[in-house]
């Protein structure tokens, strides 16, 4: 069978099954085309016609850079790899092959990154930084609300800008969250939030809104709030809390979980909240944890 009718099967499968969002679904998408065009570069057509060699070879590439394209990093290609892994994976269980040539294909080392954090203070900072006082607009009580929100639950801002107006209202003090693949957590969020979000429906929202939307963060034209929308909202709190850090979205994330875990929360309980399928990949928080003690031993101890 065709790899790429292969391909068009199992991104279906992933669309419809899977339900996978469709930002997920487009980088998949340009990963099995990218991985598509480097077979027929090397005259493969077939999906029964690649081989482990085969795989290693693509990924070596990709580090590499060819045919005019730049490098990728060893973390990107890694992505790709993983894509490439899922549609030999999928040719298997629809019995189009008998064996997954990229089942033992080693993705690219790469070094250990550390997630970037604020600090308690500066979280504080940023916070307090968009006014809402009798003279805030609408669109400044909505920023502060979002961004109580990004980081008294650890949410993706997919995840914030999704939320509905119900899934404030399902329960008292916990937030209903839909996340990868549509799968849904509860997570608690604390009476600063929860103020900021009361504060918000009671004197913004209303304003914000046209009649056109049921989601929670509006913009001004009464439509959902945009990543793009979110992610200026938080540029210009952090200009307002002359922070001189790069203050993403996943910073507030990366916060949350490096704050609670330095409060003593268990691991796991930090990875549901996350809504992290594994817990390898919430143990990178644990490193963050374990270097700042390392530094403060570094400034402190008279032996360091």
């Amino acid at each position: 069978m065709k790899v790429r009718e292969v391909a068009r099967t199992w991104l279906t499968h992933l669309a419809v099954e899977r339900g996978l969002s469709q930002n997920t679904l487009s980088s998949y998408r340009r990963d099995i085309n990218r991985y598509c065009d480097w077979l027929e570069s090397a005259r493969i057509a077939d999906i029964g016609a690649v081989n482990t060699a085969d795989v290693e070879a693509y990924v070596m590439d990709l580090r590499r850079g060819v045919e005019g394209r730049a490098p990728l990093s060893a973390s990107s290609a890694g992505r790709a790899l993983i894509v490439a892994r899922g549609l030999h994976k999928f040719a298997l269980s629809e019995g189009h092959v008998g064996v997954d040539v990229a089942a033992d294909v080693s993705p690219p080392a790469t070094g250990r990154h550390l997630p970037d954090t604020l600090s308690v203070d500066e979280v504080a900072r940023l916070i307090h930084a968009i006014p809402t006082s009798d003279i805030a607009t609408p669109v400044d009580i909505r920023d502060r609300a979002l961004v109580e929100i990004l980081y008294g639950t650890g949410a993706r801002i997919s995840e914030a800008t999704g939320l509905m107006v119900d899934d404030v209202a399902h329960a008292p003090e916990v937030l209903r969250i839909t996340g990868k693949g549509s799968r849904q957590r509860l997570v608690p969020y604390g009476s600063m939030a929860q103020a900021a979000v009361e504060d918000y429906l009671v004197r913004a929202r209303p304003g914000l809104s046209k009649g056109k939307s049921h989601a929670l963060f509006l913009n001004q034209r009464g439509g959902p709030l945009s990543r793009q929308s979110a992610w200026a909202a938080l540029k210009k709190a952090t200009d307002r809390a002359g922070l001189k850090k790069d203050i993403s979205p996943h910073t507030l994330r990366h916060s949350f979980a490096t704050h609670l875990l330095e409060g003593g929360a268990d691991v796991r309980v930090v990875q549901e909240l996350l809504g992290h399928s594994s817990v390898t990949t919430t143990q990178i928080y644990t490193h963050v944890t374990a270097e700042n003690l390392r530094q403060v031993w570094r400034s402190a101890h008279p032996r360091a």
